[in-house]
């Protein structure tokens, strides 16, 4: 089949026979025809083709790599490294950092009566965020917060 497509996918429904696949690189959506086991919000590294004839729903062709994703949000407060990361970037913005080993450390900067209200947004925005830990090859999603610095950490 020439039509196969390789890449990283959220999985962001499941039916007993069938499931919905997001390409985490280009956003596409995948319906499959059939679910192969997977559960929502598995991260899956996988080759989907086009079902003949209509070519409107997807088969798994292959599955590389699957795992389970998750978000939560820690009592822990942001790290020593995170609030210094904070304080050099101006309020609403979003301070980026390769973590030591495999993942990523977002800081955002809200005003602090909205730090809440942001954390509050990067869980609810689980499609997205869960999407972000797929690309980086990630299985957690840990949120840390104190009024002002919300740390979004991506962890294996």
């Amino acid at each position: 089949m020439t039509d196969e497509k390789e890449s990283t996918f959220l999985v962001t429904h499941v039916e007993s026979d069938s499931a919905v696949l997001k390409d985490v690189h280009d956003g596409q959506v995948h319906t499959l025809s059939s679910n192969p086991g997977l559960d929502v919000d598995d991260a899956v590294e996988a080759t989907v083709a086009p079902d003949p004839p209509m070519e409107v729903t997807y088969q798994v062709i292959e599955v590389e790599e699957r795992r389970s994703l998750s978000i939560e949000e820690s009592p822990e407060p942001p790290t020593v490294h995170e609030r210094e990361l904070a304080a050099e970037t101006a309020t609403g913005e979003l301070a980026r950092k390769e973590r030591a080993g495999v993942g990523e450390v977002h800081v955002l900067t809200p005003p602090e009566p909205e730090t809440a209200e942001a954390v509050a947004d990067v869980i609810d925005d689980r499609e997205g965020t869960l999407s972000r830990a797929a690309r980086l090859g990630v299985n957690r999603v840990e949120v840390r917060s104190e009024p002002g610095v919300v740390a979004v950490r991506y962890l294996p």
